[in-house]
């Protein structure tokens, strides 16, 4: 699998580097140093050490225009794709280490599915803080290093990511809902598929190891 680096022109479909804003990358850096670094991916919606940064009201202002956000991690060790996501805002992301995020355009999703071949991996440099526009798909880093893993900034629009509202399937994106403001397109086999969430991936469950 071609591994694209964020300078490639072809980033500029998915998202983009966020600059202006070094001193408080910085600071949110020296924090994620402190958060847990799992065998496996854990993922804390909002963490408390990061929203009582002074980063946090940078990133609220500058980042999401004033709006409230929260300030999350996702850490550990992955390599594979498992599912893809979408939110109604963009996500924000910030690595203590080189990662790669795996990403397609909801544009190329039809009759409700995605073929994974339509995937596209880049790689995030440490210390780059990155927009990933909300008509990108995405879902947990992968590790560009085993022995050092993942440690991830992930930060969204308050209450993303957290209850799911208690509707009725009525069509449009409604049985992809999978939690609040996160709509998910699981690979058959994944384990948030064997959970219930929607089998939207179709093609291989794509594996950086393997593929």
């Amino acid at each position: 699998m071609k591994i694209y680096e964020l300078d490639d022109p072809f980033f500029c479909r998915y998202g983009r580097v966020f600059g202006g804003i070094e001193n408080s990358v910085q600071e949110i850096l020296n924090a994620l140093n402190d958060t847990p670094l799992p065998e496996h991916t854990a993922y804390t919606a909002e963490d408390p050490k990061l929203q009582n940064l002074a980063a946090c009201a940078v990133i609220r202002d500058h980042c999401f225009g004033g709006m409230p956000v929260q300030l999350g991690w996702c850490n550990g060790h992955n390599t594979k794709l498992n599912c893809l996501e979408y939110h109604r805002c963009s996500e924000f992301n910030l690595g203590t280490e080189d990662f790669i995020l795996m990403l397609a355009r909801m544009e190329e999703i039809r009759d409700g599915k995605l073929d994974t071949s339509k995937v596209r991996a880049f790689r995030v440099p440490k210390g780059t803080l990155v927009e990933v526009y909300a008509t990108t798909l995405h879902y947990a880093p992968c590790h560009t290093d085993s022995e050092k893993g993942f440690k991830v900034l992930v930060a969204l629009s308050q209450g993303t990511n957290t209850d799911k509202p208690d509707i009725k399937h009525d069509g449009g994106d409604d049985a992809l809902l999978w939690a609040r403001n996160k709509w998910l397109l699981a690979h058959p086999e994944s384990d948030e598929a064997k959970q219930g969430a929607y089998p939207g991936l179709t093609g291989i469950n794509l594996d950086l190891d393997r593929d």
